[in-house]
């Protein structure tokens, strides 16, 4: 058993889900004034509502592509008659489309936040950070499409589907056995992604949680002229 696969795949996201977590919870609970999306489209406008969008809808879907992907089992979708090459081909088309969605939209925050200097002075390190982790993230998932079009069998899916099965099953041991032999530009896009999740409590992320559904069926406000 290679000692670094197991602190870096076994244990490390283990570590990360208690900081996210409680991190989380102690943030809502003695720090509300900071639980916020921080918008800066106050300071200028220019460009914030295109790239902001294709941002978020890009996000999302691959969000939901990835939870999708790593967290129902294969067998499931060898029940719904897609097998793995199939899937792969479908995960590769669907995540480059809203993968490229997505790098735009990036593109666009990432160019404004850095160089707009009423963005950038209102900034703080963590959220130019962030915005730069997402960023390298979302490169590492575009080219890990590069990557899969080497192999189109669908094995380093599964066995990163296999990774995902064993960890979520508190079964470090065995998960480590599928990811070690995988190509380094999944590693790299696993390794940072659950990154992101250690971060998530002490960024701006922490808005996802708040999410305004109930925005949809709330009453329409009246307003009458005097």
């Amino acid at each position: 058993m290679n000692f670094v696969d197991m602190l870096v795949f076994g244990i490390y996201p283990y570590i990360v889900s208690v900081i996210f977590f409680a991190g989380c919870l102690l943030r809502y609970d003695r720090s509300q004034y900071s639980w916020k999306a921080g918008s800066s489209q106050m300071l200028t406008s220019k460009n914030f509502r295109l790239g902001s969008n294709l941002f978020h809808i890009g996000i999302i879907m691959i969000f939901a592509g990835h939870f999708a992907g790593l967290v129902i089992p294969y067998e499931v979708w060898t029940w719904l008659g897609i097998d793995l090459p199939t899937k792969q081909l479908i995960a590769m088309g669907v995540g480059g489309f809203f993968g490229v969605l997505c790098f735009i939209g990036m593109t666009i925050l990432v160019h404004r936040r850095l160089f707009n200097p009423r963005v950038r002075a209102s900034s703080s390190i963590m959220d130019t950070a962030i915005l730069l982790l997402i960023y390298i993230q979302l490169l590492l998932g575009i080219a890990s499409i590069f990557v899969s079009t080497g192999h189109m069998d669908g094995n380093e899916m599964k066995n990163l589907m296999s990774w995902s099965r064993y960890l979520l099953t508190f079964r470090p041991g065995e998960a480590i056995e599928f990811i070690g032999d995988v190509h380094w530009i999944y590693r790299a896009h696993v390794f940072w992604g659950v990154t992101l999740f250690a971060l998530f409590p002490f960024s701006r992320l922490v808005h996802i949680w708040s999410v305004p559904v109930k925005y949809a069926k709330r009453n329409y406000q009246v307003v009458r002229q005097k």
